[in-house]
């Protein structure tokens, strides 16, 4: 399979498995998700915001290349940045905030689904056990993600009063910096999957990611969507609230 060939199989799984597909992001996008809906994400979000720094340490602690560690350490400064100033998960608080969160309460963990918390303990572990090529390829759904920040970013504007530069600060950047990490992904992933059978690995990992984020928003529509379904010790509506 030629590079070209390999890519344009690795964005098909993105264009037929990505999340922005899924039920729950459309009704968020088109402003019909009410108060404590967007709350339930946030929150949710939150543990696989958090997440991502981890799992990328656990990656580099496999990493016997300073070439790659340099290129990937990247990804942890975007998410944690500095003492002062934070990263994307400090942004993140601040969207929590303006939605009416307690920051403090989000940061603790408290109220997350359990299912989102096996997604997301899945994905660490993915990223730390799996074969290297494997855990690169993981993260190429960032090749979907300035798509999905886009179109956030237009229909949070668009339908919900909260939504401000401030509070939307986490995904402005996001538009940056995702295509400077999946640049490098994708090509160490088409560098290195240069058999049939590592190709097949690459694919595999990646259908696995979008499960991992699918997964997330199925969570989320049966506890906040269904009525009556919020399992015991998830967020219910009015709980942590700034």
């Amino acid at each position: 399979m030629s590079r070209l060939t390999l890519e344009t199989r690795l964005r098909a799984i993105g264009a037929e498995r990505y999340h922005d597909r899924h039920p729950f992001h459309h009704m968020l996008h088109g402003g019909d998700c009410n108060p404590d809906q967007v709350r339930a994400w946030v929150i949710n979000r939150w543990a696989y915001q958090a997440a991502i720094p981890m799992k990328d340490a656990a990656f580099l602690s496999r990493c016997d290349d300073p070439d790659m560690r340099r290129a990937w350490r990247s990804r942890i400064e975007d998410h944690d940045g500095g003492v002062d100033e934070g990263g994307g998960i400090r942004r993140w608080l601040k969207l929590a905030e303006a939605v009416g969160l307690d920051p403090e309460y989000v940061a603790s963990g408290g109220g997350v689904l359990p299912a989102t918390r096996f997604a997301v303990d899945a994905y660490i572990r993915y990223v730390r056990d799996a074969p290297l090529l494997q855990a690169v390829a993981s993260s190429l759904t960032e090749l979907f993600a300035p798509k999905i920040h886009e179109q956030r970013i237009a229909g949070l504007f668009k339908h919900y009063d909260f939504a401000n530069p401030d509070s939307m600060s986490y995904f402005q950047h996001r538009l940056n910096e995702a295509p400077k990490d999946v640049a490098y992904g994708l090509a160490w992933v088409l560098d290195h999957a240069d058999t049939p059978e590592k190709e097949d690995q690459a694919a595999a990992a990646l259908r696995f990611k979008t499960d991992v984020l699918w997964a997330q928003l199925d969570a989320l529509y049966s506890a906040y969507v269904t009525p009556g379904s919020i399992p015991p010790g998830a967020w219910q509506p009015g709980e942590g609230m700034a």
